[in-house]
């Protein structure tokens, strides 16, 4: 799977863990930055995955900020995403299951890195359930 990643300055290093674990897991990784620590504005690196996840041939796309709260709502106001701010292997479960999310969002002041990078295994490998195909359908109306 080809795996959009993105963070501002505040997760820089658990975005890096996260990209060598799904790496590891044998995905393929488009890393769209930032690159360092110094102060960044988070919604361009939102934009940017969203653009890989809908245009760019991503399968799917990982955010990440100090919460997840802001890359998740720039990263909604895109038709087509569905980015759940997830923080537990439970709630990223059930984003798969539920709602075919294609956009995981996590906070690294919020979720350290070994139940941030279970979040996004469970979340690759959880599919989705087509039980709840109108509830997209249902969202895909208000997009439109």
């Amino acid at each position: 799977m080809r795996i959009a990643l993105a963070s501002d300055h505040a997760a820089v290093a658990l975005r890096q863990a996260i990209g060598q674990h799904l790496q590891k897991l044998g995905h393929t990784i488009e890393d769209l930055g930032c690159d360092a620590d110094d102060r960044v504005d988070y919604p361009q690196y939102a934009a940017a995955v969203a653009g890989a996840v809908l245009h760019g041939g991503c399968d799917k796309g990982v955010l990440l900020c100090g919460t997840g709260i802001g890359m998740s709502i720039v990263a909604n106001k895109f038709e087509g995403i569905r980015a759940a701010l997830v923080h537990d292997v439970t709630t990223a479960r059930l984003a798969s299951e539920h709602n075919a999310a294609n956009v995981l969002c996590l906070g690294a002041r919020t979720t350290g890195p070994l139940v941030a990078t279970e979040c996004v295994t469970v979340w690759i490998e959880t599919p989705f359930d087509a039980r709840h195909q109108v509830r997209l359908d249902l969202i895909a109306k208000i997009e439109g």
